[in-house]
């Protein structure tokens, strides 16, 4: 049996502001940790991703399109789930790269990037919080127990708000469809209603 270390970790893409992203958030994390994996997380900007693969981009869906994926869809999962959703927060549409680059700070502390993000996705989704104000990360950070001076010098660094255009550019390179993916070793599933074949996956190669 592999040692927890020998593992590779599973990556994860997905956008802090993609709904899909927060109904999967917290049954990968259980995932990763029930599998003795480490969940790699990746943060991308969708309007550079989507494109790429040869989506159409969320603005040029036509309105019924928009209303069956981001409507019926989503309060369909959000009840089935039952985790709650605001289908239309006010504060959907912002900046990505503070708060990316605050996960990807978390990650690079070695602390809890896990706990972090599921706080920033149930921010916005549940609480329609603005993400990506300095106030409202720093008491997310607070709540998770981390320095949110500490976690907000480094997400200004050039350092890490360039590692957010580098995961972008990995998702394209390895053809990532759009939040949130998973990559479980080169096995790469879309939507977090394939979470049931990442698990399926897991299992097969680590037997847990």
């Amino acid at each position: 049996m592999d040692r927890p270390e020998d593992l590779t970790p599973i990556d994860y893409y997905y956008s802090v502001r993609s709904v899909y992203a927060y109904l999967g958030a917290a049954r990968i994390t259980d995932l990763a940790q029930r599998s003795g994996r480490k969940l790699r997380h990746l943060p991308i900007d969708l309007s550079q991703v989507v494109p790429a693969y040869g989506s159409t981009p969320f603005a040029e869906r036509s309105a019924i399109r928009r209303a069956h994926q981001f409507e019926v869809e989503v309060k369909r999962w959000s009840e089935w789930l039952q985790i709650p959703v605001i289908l239309h927060p006010v504060h959907h549409h912002g900046d990505r790269l503070l708060p990316s680059s605050c996960a990807l700070a978390v990650q690079a502390l070695s602390l809890d990037v896990d706990g972090f993000s599921l706080a920033l996705l149930t921010a916005l989704w549940r609480d329609d919080r603005d993400i990506g104000h300095e106030d409202v990360l720093s008491s997310l950070a607070e709540d998770c127990s981390i320095s949110p001076k500490t976690m907000l010098d480094l997400a200004h660094s050039d350092q890490i708000q360039n590692q957010f255009q580098q995961c972008t550019d990995k998702a394209i390179a390895e053809g990532v469809p759009g939040s949130p993916t998973y990559v479980v070793g080169d096995e790469l599933f879309f939507g977090q209603d394939r979470l049931m074949f990442v698990e399926r996956q897991l299992s097969l190669e680590t037997g847990f």
